[in-house]
Order: C-alpha cells, then structure tokens, then sequence
C-alpha cells in the first residue's frame, strides 16, 4: 500500500516551495508533461501557470523524497481559506540539538512560531507556515 499526503492551499507553488525548504524534499516539475498533454488537446491553457520559465499545473504543486522514503505531498488549490485549526498536521524532527537553529530558519522562510510545548521530558515548538498551517518542530 502506498500513500500521500495532501494539503489544501490558496498558492501551492508558494507554498510547495517553503515546504521543499523546510523538508529538504524536491519540487516535482511536470513541465515536460504539461506541454505534452496541451499540446495533444488534452489540457488547456487556463489549467496552467508558468513558475521560473517551467509550465505547471495550476492548481497543485507536489514534493517528493529525492531518496524516495518519504511519501508524496500534494498541494492542491482550494478557494477557501483556513479557518480552524488543523486536526492533522507535520511533524519536522531534527532532535534538541538542532530545534532553535531549524525554528530560525523556518521562520526565516517565511513561519511563525506559536509556541513552546513540552510533556515529561519531550519539546517541541509549534509553528505555522506561510499559510497558517501548524506543525511542530521536535
């Protein structure tokens, strides 16, 4: 059984790429297949966007694992924006030698931290991503 991970978003090609970032995972690019289908009559113009030069799907933009251990993550263009908090969510590990340096980056790349948390020993801080998405460092 295989599987992905999707993610509503009002800007998937913004957002794929703070995740790419935040993950250290590849943007898929489907330039090549995007032209192909347009130009057998199997896409329009208007399913379209141009991204640094490269035809993209407009409405999704895809991460995945260049060492392929991780699963796929979509993200898909919705018209809504978020509005309560997520009932799931991404955990990015880098362990409590590495949390501060990774919050920074991240919120260099455009997160916000929300807070600190803690339970026995374990810490982690949870943050949102451009879109107000949470996750958690830990």
């Amino acid at each position: 059984m295989d599987f992905q991970i999707v993610i509503d978003s009002n800007d998937p090609h913004r957002i794929v790429r703070f995740w790419a970032q935040a993950l250290g995972m590849e943007i898929e690019d489907h330039h090549d297949q995007v032209v192909a289908m347009l130009e057998a009559g199997q896409a329009e113009e208007e399913d379209t966007v141009t991204i640094d030069g490269r035809r993209a799907w407009k409405e999704g933009a895809a991460l995945r694992d260049p060492e392929g251990r991780r699963p796929r993550i979509l993200f898909q263009l919705v018209p809504e924006p978020k509005t309560t908090k997520n009932r799931v969510h991404l955990d990015v590990r880098v362990g409590d030698e590495h949390r501060e340096a990774r919050v920074e980056e991240l919120i260099a790349a455009g997160a916000e931290r929300l807070w600190d948390g803690q339970q026995g020993p374990f810490r982690w801080v949870t943050m949102a991503d451009p879109e107000g998405n949470e996750f958690c460092v830990t």
